[in-house]
């Protein structure tokens, strides 16, 4: 098979760089190592009709193409489900609040976490998001943890375990692992913390009916219908070059093409043959970019019992190994869901634990936050994302120390007839469904005039 372009990937970063190549007038072929679309967005539907995205759900503002993209495709947004009071479950006491930050903490924890807040906020916006390497002290920076920070800043224990959990969330990775200067790109990509924890006007405002892979698979459809070819279950092994074109050995054919955009996460990256190889620098920041860790759980109810309460069905607690939760119900169905997380080290714990277990883990943490009736769900479903062999975690690869200022240019670099995409290349909303997309945009247009 051959193109003028061959697109590793059919996330939605390579279904945005196959829309611009095809926009251009070029033939473009996107390979697939999974049986569908959609990459590190998925979306299970069951025999009643429920659907539960087990991948990335959420958009919200700021988001502009990917709203542009469900807008085009004809799919309903609606927002999550945020109406009534929050749940706060901390040092064995139950509470519930109104608002992003739990006002029913001690009041010298509840000001240092608002400091906390604050502080990283400021600290975000001084780095620049084209070149985080070239930050004020960014070599200091780089060699610190986000975990370092938070001990040197947050005194008080609550506020500092509040904080942890918040990170965990947005992250997917303990706090000592991710380099402080990495962090702070990432918040001032996504619009700052307060906007990535944020439901009601922050990054988890918005679901789009039917889920993100359903989205995803209406997208490709259109760009198969305007000439642009695709082939699934066919990863991707060996990638030559040369200075006319490329050769893309998959398990479904080999696929030519005068220039190749690369989408795979960083993690799984490392498992293509190049030849020539990949330059050192680029295969060392594959390797710093650690995939984030985490199981995605839903308990599925007869009803959204916590709402008849007034609550919102968001909580947040220090008793793990589940430390949020969200209201993950469709607008369409009589039946209520909880999503909650396991994260970062505890994701990694439970991997390999049976479902059971973690069904135990996952309801006796809801009851926690709702009550017994969270005990009892008819039906619970989760994804390890660490065992997924296309994927190897979620959300995004993170960097750890060091890796930024010694690499962090070569993420985007081209290499020969090869362009880089995928969420982990993105300048805005890096490591979001959003930052894919711009990533794919932007890969097609670096060969539109060449």
């Amino acid at each position: 098979m051959k193109a003028d372009v061959v697109v590793m990937g059919a996330g939605y970063a390579g279904l945005a760089a196959a829309e611009a190549v095809q926009a251009q007038g070029r033939s473009v072929v996107v390979v697939e190592a999974r049986d569908r679309v959609g990459g590190r967005t998925r979306t299970d539907v069951m025999d009643d009709g429920l659907w539960l995205d087990i991948g990335g759900q959420w958009v919200g503002p700021g988001q502009d193409r990917l709203y542009d993209l469900a807008r085009r495709m004809g799919r309903e947004v609606w927002p999550s489900h945020t109406k009534g009071k929050s749940v706060l479950h901390f040092g064995g006491k139950r509470s519930e609040y109104e608002g992003l930050i739990p006002k029913t903490l001690p009041p010298l924890a509840l000001l240092n976490l608002a400091w906390g807040f604050k502080r990283l906020e400021w600290m975000a916006r001084r780095v620049p998001v084209e070149a985080p390497w070239e930050a004020r002290r960014a070599a200091t920076l780089d060699q610190r943890t986000m975990g370092d920070w938070l001990r040197r800043n947050l005194p008080h224990p609550k506020a500092r375990a509040m904080m942890q959990v918040a990170i965990e969330a947005v992250f997917a990775m303990h706090p000592d692992e991710i380099s402080l200067l990495h962090g702070l790109f990432y918040l001032h990509s996504g619009e700052g913390l307060e906007n990535l924890t944020n439901s009601a006007g922050g990054a988890q405002q918005d679901r789009v009916a039917g889920g993100m892979q359903g989205l995803a698979e209406a997208w490709t459809e259109r760009l198969v219908e305007g000439g642009v070819e695709l082939m699934l279950e066919a990863p991707v092994r060996v990638v030559e070059q040369d200075e006319v074109g490329v050769v893309v050995h998959t398990d479904k054919g080999v696929v030519r093409g005068e220039y190749g955009i690369c989408t795979l996460p960083p993690a799984t990256t490392l498992d293509v043959e190049f030849r020539p190889g990949m330059p050192e620098r680029r295969r060392a920041w594959c390797e710093g970019m650690r995939p984030g860790q985490v199981i995605k759980c839903f308990a599925v109810y007869e009803r959204p019992f916590w709402r008849v309460r007034g609550l919102s069905g968001e909580a947040v607690g220090d008793q793990g190994p589940v430390h949020v939760s969200f209201d993950g119900t469709p607008p369409e169905i009589e039946e209520g869901v909880l999503v909650g997380f396991f994260e970062g080290r505890a994701a990694t714990r439970w991997a390999d634990e049976t479902v059971e277990r973690r069904q135990e883990a996952v309801v006796a943490a809801f009851a926690r936050f709702f009550g017994d009736q969270a005990l009892t769900p008819v039906r619970y479903v989760d994804h390890v994302w660490p065992q997924e062999e296309w994927s190897k975690g979620c959300y995004a690869g993170v960097a750890g120390p060091g890796v930024v200022t010694t690499v962090g240019k070569s993420a985007r670099e081209p290499f020969g007839r090869v362009r880089w995409a995928g969420t982990e290349t993105a300048i805005r909303w890096s490591g979001y469904i959003e930052g894919a997309i711009r990533s794919g945009t932007r890969a097609a247009e670096e060969i539109a005039d060449v």
